[in-house]
């Protein structure tokens, strides 16, 4: 879709050229039956080279190509309107170049925003001395939390003070959904200062697509999703969307170690392979239960969520299956799994997900 709208503009900007040709007299054009002034023709001129520059800024992903396009729409229809009768047609590729550079501009301010709220919950993390984990230091824990971490790698290894996440996933909005839709996500999470922020961008169709931006910071948690980067779909906060990004956060610890020796953390035994916990923070309280197999892996977490953020919002149990493994700087970590809500009116699983590669401390800087 990208190269043909190119095209587009590129034929578009071109074809503007007539109206230079004709005012210079350079040669006929039967296609133009007005006359057109030389200075005229300048400002035909002008719409090429911006509409041109346009292309160029657009296919580079430039964050300022939205505002050339925008320029080069006004200026084109101004001729159109003025040399109506033979330039009429050129309105179609303007609407659809102004639509598109809209498009442009609502994504650019969301990844803007994102941005600096990433700065900013980087920025009020400290980095950790290069402290490392030692069997001393777990020797309070569960013995099933204490199996995990020897068998990931964690001892020896140094205390994680801040991550970033790559990922890959298949997303279903609804559990009647048939198809699957394709999405790619960042998170960085810090764990001095528990925070987290997670970018996704999912595409529905060639068309239409919607960014989304998960955030937990000093306790609270708030959802936001745009349609095509513009249109609030979601945009949530309050007391149970504090609790279920808490419980969000928590549930990540299986891929931040670190995490479970956390100040903000409390555990409780339940058996020889299963343990749960609380994370405590800022007003903020979510719980949630994790699952181990006899080796020490991480199989399953599973927390009361509240589902939705709405006055009559109900928990409802959401769990995190994990099927396989990878390891990232020489920690074993979970990476490839599913979310699914346990329902009255059956399961319905919205997530699959891959972990792409996984940046600790230094290395996850951006």
């Amino acid at each position: 879709m990208k190269i043909v709208f190119l095209i587009i503009v590129f034929i578009h900007g071109l074809i503007h050229l007539l109206g230079f040709v004709k005012g210079y007299g350079l040669k006929e054009v039967k296609e133009l039956t007005l006359p057109i002034s030389k200075p005229m023709g300048l400002v035909w001129l002008t719409a090429t080279a911006l509409f041109l520059m346009y292309g160029i800024l657009y296919s580079a992903n430039s964050e300022y190509a939205w505002l050339i396009g925008l320029i080069s729409v006004l200026m084109s229809q101004i001729l159109i309107i003025t040399f109506w009768k033979d330039a009429r047609f050129g309105t179609i590729p303007n609407i659809v170049i102004l639509i598109v550079s809209i498009i442009s501009f609502g994504f650019h301010s969301f990844q803007k925003l994102v941005h600096q709220e990433t700065n900013h919950i980087l920025s009020q993390n400290k980095a950790l001395d290069e402290k490392v984990i030692t069997e001393n230091a777990i020797k309070g824990l569960p013995e099933p939390v204490k199996n995990w971490l020897r068998h990931s790698g964690a001892i020896g290894k140094p205390y994680m003070s801040v991550g970033k996440v790559m990922q890959k996933a298949e997303i279903k909005m609804k559990p009647d959904q048939n198809n699957w839709m394709s999405a790619t996500a960042i998170q960085y999470t810090t764990i001095d200062n528990p925070a987290f922020i997670w970018t996704v961008d999912v595409k529905m169709n060639s068309f239409l697509n919607f960014q989304g931006r998960d955030k937990f910071e000093n306790g609270k948690g708030e959802m936001l999703i745009k349609l095509n980067s513009l249109f609030n779909v979601v945009n949530e906060k309050g007391a149970k969307m504090d609790e279920s990004t808490a419980q969000r956060y928590l549930g990540e610890m299986v891929w931040f170690t670190s995490l479970a020796l956390g100040p903000y953390i409390s555990w409780k035994p339940i058996n020889d392979t299963t343990a749960s916990a609380t994370l405590t923070y800022k007003g903020a309280k979510g719980s949630g239960t994790f699952y181990f197999n006899s080796k020490g892996d991480v199989t399953k977490y599973s927390a009361l969520r509240y589902k939705g953020n709405d006055v009559d919002a109900k928990r409802e149990e959401w769990v995190m299956s994990i099927n396989d493994y990878k390891t990232f700087e020489n920690i074993k970590v979970p990476a490839i799994m599913t979310a699914t809500w346990k329902l009255n009116e059956g399961d319905w699983t919205w997530l699959k997900l891959e972990v792409l590669d996984i940046k600790y401390n230094r290395n996850a800087s951006h």
